[in-house]
């Protein structure tokens, strides 16, 4: 078996294995159950998106493709940490009232 060959099916096995992570983590974004649960479903969405980005980058051999797959990285977890925030923001609201009905 060539090194060529060799590439060739580990890239055909990466795509299968990224399809069946990101159907995995469609099915964690659709079904929940919480909030913090979608957040980080989302945040491993743009993970398994960075792979693809980067098996196609080895596939064609347009390097390019990394550029992006860092710019998505950085994007993806921006947008992490600003959900964190939200979520955090909300549980303390929902703590100072349900603190304020109690007394």
């Amino acid at each position: 078996m060539s090194g060529l060959a060799f590439l060739e099916y580990a890239v055909a096995i990466s795509f299968v294995v990224l399809t069946l992570a990101m159907l995995l983590v469609i099915i964690r974004i659709v079904r929940g159950p919480t909030l913090p649960d979608r957040v980080l479903a989302l945040d491993m969405l743009v993970s398994v998106g960075i792979g693809f980005i980067a098996v196609i980058a080895i596939k064609t051999g347009y390097m390019l493709y990394l550029d992006i797959a860092i710019s998505l990285g950085l994007v993806g977890f921006l947008a992490t940490v600003a959900f964190a925030r939200y979520i955090l923001q909300r549980w303390e609201i929902r703590a100072n009232q349900s603190e304020s009905e109690g007394n």
